[in-house]
């Protein structure tokens, strides 16, 4: 049995079996958003930096609480967290090194700014280009995707977001086939953590990003959603 959330074009965001027990998703979807460059977005990303260098320097990954969630969903997962970072690390490690984040567009940004807020990893899709329903579940031998300005990313046994077309995404990268280009005006986002997580904390983190979204990238909202195992939807 899988658990599912209709999106408003009634496409449907599933839980497979193999992941039921282990995902707790947060579900977005922004309709009429403009990718463009966003320079007060900018100065949230570098201010968030700035607070967490403070808050973490000088500690090891292993010793900031915070990044333990997602290196318990991947471990969940039958992953290996320090091979296999989620996108949240990369990102955390990239501040503490007192690297910028890269400036994409406000989209992208926005995406950024959140996983480094909630240290979770966020997958984020032109929905346009997704093909029928989406399904979170392990990936089987063989499958993999062209991700974002890398070679392919191997799924097998790992955690994946799979559509009618194939594999797009992931924990840790996502794909060509599904990324925001300039072209595009609907986004869904989904933020990835274990079972274990609060409903209420994964409620805040999507009013959050639809705040971001809004404020900077004229995104109207067109659906919040919980997706885990005992309720479809918070």
């Amino acid at each position: 049995m899988t658990r599912a959330v209709r999106l408003p074009d009634g496409r449907a965001v599933m839980l497979a079996p193999d992941v039921l027990s282990l995902l707790h998703c947060g579900v977005l979807a922004v309709e009429s958003v403009r990718v463009a460059t966003a320079p007060g977005l900018i100065r949230e990303v570098e201010t968030c930096a700035a607070d967490l260098r403070q808050l973490y320097s000088g500690k090891m990954p292993a010793e900031i609480g915070a990044l333990q969630e997602a290196r318990r969903l991947y471990r969940s997962a039958g992953i290996e967290p320090t091979r296999h970072r989620p996108s949240s690390e990369a990102l955390l490690r990239r501040v503490l090194k007192g690297k910028p984040l890269y400036v994409i567009n406000n989209v992208v940004d926005a995406c950024n700014l959140s996983s480094l807020k909630f240290l979770l990893p966020i997958g984020l899709y032109d929905l346009d280009r997704l093909q029928g329903d989406v399904t979170l579940r392990l990936g089987r031998e063989g499958e993999q995707y062209a991700g974002i300005r890398k070679g392919a990313v191997n799924l097998a046994q790992r955690l994946g977001l799979f559509d009618q077309a194939g594999p797009f995404g992931s924990p840790t990268s996502d794909s060509e086939r599904t990324c925001v280009t300039e072209q595009t005006r609907r986004l869904l986002a989904i933020v990835m953590a274990t079972r274990a997580y609060p409903l209420a904390a994964m409620r805040d983190n999507l009013d959050f990003m639809a705040d971001l979204f809004a404020r900077h990238c004229h995104g109207q909202l067109a659906f919040s959603a919980c997706l885990r195992e005992e309720d479809a939807a918070c």
